[in-house]
């Protein structure tokens, strides 16, 4: 059986968030992502390269969850975006092999890291 590219690649994310609006706002602020409504309780993202989603049909659940990681150009940049947006660091920028990454928590309590090669 032969396969496309996109086989078992990551496709979409989709977030479970109490405020859409407010996820949005964020988002939108510290990385410039653009949206798509679809009612009420559902928001399409891109961020120009992928595409995910914000609903409120559940409650948000940030405990058991991947890690999503964004690259970053520019981490102090990226790092002091996601402060001005409201996000709160919860780890500090940090160097591994590879380059160096930090922590954030968004307004629904959501993990996700930046990471950059500098």
């Amino acid at each position: 059986m032969s396969t496309t590219p996109e086989n078992c690649r990551i496709n979409y994310l989709e977030f479970n968030v109490a405020d859409i609006s407010k996820s949005k706002a964020f988002y939108g602020k510290a990385f410039g992502w653009t949206f798509t409504d679809y009612g009420p309780d559902y928001t399409e993202f891109s961020d120009g390269a992928m595409k995910g989603g914000f609903t409120t049909q559940l409650a948000p659940s940030p405990a058991g969850g991947p890690l999503v990681v964004l690259l970053a150009d520019h981490l102090e940049a990226a790092r002091e975006s996601v402060i001005a947006a409201g996000g709160n660091i919860s780890t500090d920028i940090f160097s591994f092999p590879g380059g160096r990454r930090f922590h954030f928590k968004d307004a629904d309590g959501y993990e996700l890291a930046v990471w950059s090669k500098e």
